[in-house]
């Protein structure tokens, strides 16, 4: 046996950077023990796109890599060329696990598979790479001698010695998966900033308003746009601070879906200053040509109701609130449907702002972004600047990329770098 089968790797977190990792570095030729405080792995990724998995984003990974922010993307480049979005989903096909691509670019297990399947293949890899998978483990702090990890201590007191110590036990959203932020802690008393933590992809809560209601629940809109804008001194909108494309679920305390995830991020760091949610209904109409269509329905139905066109253009549970932020009589016909009314139906379905933003919570983000400053990690390894030995990979960093896959796609390709300079002897140049 040689000197690198030799290297004990010990992996804290049973994620999708963890299990990538201690994977990794199994095949690399470590002896590998992944550490999981819930009684099995992978539970974050059981939420992953509603429970679907959306398993990472198709396209040239230089592609993948710029949906990130600047800084994040420089980070990512080594990981995203070392480890593909092709090489992760060849480890699931390999094992059966057949996918498919959405016209979006966003990759699924092909149906009836859904997140459950992918963690089954997850869990299988990394078992039959012949990692030691310790369920239940309860870690109290990282062990540093000399600016070196050299192991974990256990709540029980107990300590597990390592050669390499992989930290990838994820963000704090979703307390009930296991993600409590313990890293960051750790992280920030060994040394490390830690930059200050947002809701990256999150539902946003909305304040009361006559513009929308928690009765709504369960109502969503396909294929619209939703906007996020600053509210101006008087308390109208005003500059617009991000948008998104996409569908909409309402909750009983605001909005979710993919369009909510896409304006998550921008609007938490705004915090506390207000954002107003803006919805339009026909992204690929300009106001002009809504205007010709409502026309056009006018003289075709001239005894129809416009009660009746707006079940037509949206959900029936919405008519009335649109007809509402339009002034509208929704049983005018559209004979008498007049000019100016016309219009400001346009206005509202082009730019039907649904009210404030009273809160992005944290604790329901499928990502947070916020995490250890990327400058104090060596993006080559993973390896922390200032301890030596210590490797951090996925959500511990200071990455948040956009909904659809962008984000697995980051702890599948960090936590396979990790592993892998884990398991190999240290340099002695």
């Amino acid at each position: 046996m040689d000197d690198v089968t030799q290297r004990k790797v010990v992996v804290v977190g049973g994620g999708a950077a963890g299990m990538l990792a201690a994977w990794a570095a199994a095949k690399a030729g470590a002896h590998v023990t992944l550490l999981e405080k819930m009684e099995r792995l992978g539970t974050k990724i059981l939420i992953s796109g509603g429970g679907k998995c959306n398993l990472c984003h198709a396209g040239p990974m230089d592609d993948v890599r710029n949906k990130f922010r600047h800084n994040e993307a420089n980070f990512l480049r080594n990981a995203f060329r070392v480890f593909t979005n092709d090489d992760y989903l060849k480890l699931l096909t390999d094992k059966g696990l057949e996918v498919y691509t959405r016209p979006d670019g966003r990759i699924f297990p092909e149906p009836p598979a859904d997140a459950k399947d992918v963690v089954e293949v997850m869990e299988a890899i990394v078992r039959e790479a012949g990692v030691n998978v310790v369920l239940g483990a309860k870690i109290h702090g990282v062990l540093v001698t000399n600016d070196k990890a050299i192991g974990v201590e256990m709540d029980d007191g107990s300590r597990i010695g390592a050669d390499a110590l992989i930290i990838a036990v994820g963000g704090s959203s979703y307390p009930l998966t296991g993600c409590t932020g313990d890293g960051w802690k750790w992280m920030a008393s060994l040394g490390h900033t830690v930059v200050p933590l947002t809701a990256a992809l999150a539902p946003l809560y909305l304040e009361e308003s006559p513009n929308w209601a928690a009765d709504w629940s369960g109502v969503s809109l396909r294929d619209c746009v939703l906007r996020a804008r600053a509210v101006n001194a008087q308390g109208d909108k005003g500059k617009e601070r991000m948008r998104w494309r996409g569908d909409m679920l309402f909750t009983h305390k605001g909005i979710s879906g993919p369009v909510s995830l896409g304006v998550a991020r921008e609007i938490a760091e705004a915090w506390p200053e207000s954002s107003l949610a803006e919805v339009d209904l026909f992204p690929d109409m300009r106001e002009d040509q809504l205007r010709e269509e409502i026309d056009k329905w006018c003289l075709n139905y001239p005894r129809r109701s416009v009660g009746a066109l707006l079940e037509s253009v949206a959900p029936a549970r919405l008519a009335r609130p649109i007809a509402r932020v339009a002034m509208l009589d929704m049983e005018v016909k559209g004979a008498y449907f007049i000019a100016k009314a016309r219009q400001r139906l346009v206005v509202a379905l082009k730019g039907w702002v649904l009210g404030k933003v009273r809160a992005v919570p944290l604790e329901r983000g499928e990502v947070v972004a916020g995490g250890v400053a990327l400058g104090e990690v060596d993006n080559r390894t993973m390896m922390s600047r200032k301890i030596s030995e210590l490797y951090l990979c996925g959500e511990i960093l200071d990455i948040a990329g956009p909904v659809g896959g962008y984000n697995l796609q980051a702890a599948w390709s960090t936590g396979f770098v990790a592993g892998q300079a884990a398991a190999a002897l240290p340099r002695t140049d």
